[in-house]
């Protein structure tokens, strides 16, 4: 399948003829100044969590394609406050089947607020499940025994796991949540935006081939096959 990266924690994945958007946070990002967000369409906008760097975009994308907005109660009923018309909100541990196939709201541990400073609910993670591909998305999180769940219940064929450590964990400890998972491609996330979550890539990747895990960090912009 089609991914295409936009930086941090946001990319794009094609799946049974939709679009899904993860966590735009690409006009603030200096280093994603070469993408013409206003050409990013998108049928669905997932969020993981309300902060900033995870919902820049999202109000701005969401009125403009009139794509749903995918997030837990609290963030998406803070975003038809922003004048979002299309809204499915869950909560941990709900799963919800749409056209494109199905979201499950998973467990992350990390924090949640919205740019205003109003609370953000729980921050998750989601998992996606198709006829065509199954896959993880961590959100912000440090690693949590509760991963190891996941594999009892589904057969993932990759992840996008946040790996840039001092506000997620780092790329040690993602290796670890990918044999936890099962999976052995991951798409890294939320590393390299800030001075505090820069990594030495060839460092990240050691870690990971020594689980036997391909670790992809593509360039911003990048469509990668997964």
């Amino acid at each position: 399948m089609n991914v295409t990266f936009f930086g941090h924690s946001c990319f794009l994945v094609e799946l049974e003829g939709a679009k899904l958007l993860f966590d735009p946070f690409i006009t603030p990002n200096e280093a994603a100044a070469h993408i013409d967000v206003a050409a990013i369409q998108a049928d669905y906008v997932l969020l993981t969590h309300g902060h900033a760097d995870h919902v820049a975009d999202a109000a701005d994308i969401l009125r403009r394609t009139g794509s749903t907005l995918i997030a837990n109660f609290e963030v998406a009923a803070w975003f038809e406050k922003q004048g979002v018309t299309k809204v499915h909100a869950m909560n941990h541990g709900g799963c919800h089947r749409f056209p494109f196939g199905s979201v499950k709201m998973v467990n992350a541990v990390h924090s949640s607020s919205m740019p205003d400073g109003s609370y953000g609910g729980n921050p998750a993670g989601f998992i996606i499940e198709s006829p065509e591909v199954r896959f993880y998305v961590s959100g912000d999180t440090a690693l949590t025994l509760d991963m190891k769940l996941i594999k009892e219940f589904h057969a993932l064929d990759w992840a996008a796991l946040c790996i840039g450590d001092n506000f997620t964990m780092g790329a040690r400890d993602a290796a670890r949540c990918a044999q936890w998972i099962g999976v052995n491609r991951v798409l890294g996330l939320h590393y390299d935006t800030f001075p505090s979550i820069c990594i030495d890539h060839d460092v990240a990747k050691r870690h990971f081939r020594a689980v036997d895990v391909n670790l992809l960090l593509p360039k911003i912009g990048e469509r990668v096959i997964l």
